[in-house]
């Protein structure tokens, strides 16, 4: 035994030094690839790390995915490069890999529907980390889109993970632009032409601060009076935001709206209704009473 490893070794010594050279190779490759994928990040960084823009979400789903295929891709021809020079056969070893992948493609034909419907939603573009999206019956935000699977957190905390292949259909609400819907109600009295007003000052305002002019892609659209009844008056119209500002907007917008309504004396209308109604007095019975003859 001792004799056969012996002549195992003296006849494998030369290739030990090509197998550390195959794997100092690897490692160099894999340095060399993981630098490639962070200067693409870097180049789709704004220099902003307030606000995440589109093209670097779509930029962290592609790295990510890139990290993952060149790590599998390049330490799978390093083991087969290793195993040959330690005087391995080949042969078998991809005649089974190719059976095996043979059987793999008709036992887990979803699987390979997932990876395929993941790499045309990865090459079209059609969803990207960060995006708020409804998808297979469920809506959150995206945490991670993969060849196989996609990763949502909704409005609760809750995470869900949806196979690609039940994507059917994808309603994405943060698609290149998003919105701050305006509507507020206000008494019937009051001067609707002058609270229009106040409410695209209060946008001009935001837009002028820091915090807020990279978020907001325009001035208030307002779109006019849509209801009107014996009580109050509708007014709505839209602030155009980018996709990860638009929450933002929103809530600092209803934060002023409220303070500058209170300060010009403007009201708000209620939802609650008082209904007046006006009863008659009782009869009384004694006062009605018909005064009748005697008889007799």
């Amino acid at each position: 035994m001792i004799e056969h490893l012996r002549v195992w070794v003296e006849a494998h010594t030369p290739n030990v030094f090509r197998v550390i050279l195959i794997l100092a190779l690897a490692w160099v490759v894999s340095r060399i690839l993981k630098g490639l994928i962070r200067r693409i990040e870097r180049l789709a960084d704004d220099g902003d790390p307030k606000t995440t823009t589109e093209r670097e979400r779509r930029a962290q789903t592609v790295t990510r995915i890139l990290r993952q295929a060149s790590f599998v891709m390049v330490w799978s021809v390093t083991a087969m490069l290793v195993l040959a020079e330690l005087g391995m056969d080949l042969k078998p070893i991809l005649a089974g890999a190719g059976t095996l992948g043979l059987a793999v493609g008709f036992g887990a034909q979803a699987l390979v529907k997932d990876v395929i419907t993941g790499f045309f939603i990865l090459l079209e573009n059609q969803i990207s980390v960060g995006d708020s999206i409804t998808a297979a019956g469920c809506s959150g935000v995206v945490e991670a889109v993969n060849l196989r699977t996609l990763v949502l957190r909704d409005d609760d905390g809750k995470t869900h993970i949806i196979p690609n292949s039940a994507i059917t259909v994808v309603t994405n609400a943060t698609r290149d632009w998003s919105r701050a819907l305006v509507d507020v109600a206000i008494a019937y009295k009051e001067d609707t032409d002058r609270a229009g007003q106040i409410l695209k000052d209060i946008v001009d305002d935001m837009r002028r601060e820091p915090e807020f002019r990279s978020a907001i892609r325009g001035d208030l659209e307002l779109w006019g009076i849509d209801k009107v009844d014996g009580s109050m008056v509708s007014i709505v119209g839209q602030i155009r935001c980018t996709d990860s500002g638009r929450w933002p907007v929103q809530r600092e917008f209803n934060r002023r709206m409220k303070l500058h309504f209170q300060q010009n004396g403007i009201e708000i209308a209620s939802s609650a209704q008082t209904i007046l109604m006006q009863i008659a007095p009782p009869v009384d019975p004694v006062s009605n009473l018909t005064p009748r003859r005697a008889t007799g």
